[in-house]
């Protein structure tokens, strides 16, 4: 997995998902970014083992830039909201909102 480049601007929103299954996360996720305008970076702390492959899948599937992991001692992934992301369901933001 490919480190988070340092000049990657510090966060504007952490969104704490410690102990939460990847899909009560993504719930957390997009509510937290309801809202937030595109260039916005979100730390996301996660501690499912499944983080490191659902954020960036989320992330591909939305049209979000995923960042990589923030270097620490705890779980953290950037991400990079983008201008024309594809929204999601409140429901279900693991699928696309027309689905």
């Amino acid at each position: 997995m490919s480190t988070m480049n340092p000049d990657t601007p510090t966060r504007d929103i952490t969104v704490d998902g410690t102990g939460l299954l990847c899909v009560t996360l993504l719930l957390r996720l997009r509510k937290e970014i309801d809202g937030a305008g595109p260039g916005t970076v979100v730390h996301v702390i996660a501690t499912d083992p499944a983080a490191p492959l659902d954020l960036p899948a989320w992330c591909h599937m939305t049209g979000h830039h995923y960042l990589g992991p923030v270097p620490g001692s705890r779980p953290v992934f950037a991400l990079r909201l983008a201008s024309g992301a594809l929204p999601t369901r409140a429901d279900a933001p693991w699928h696309s909102a027309g689905t």
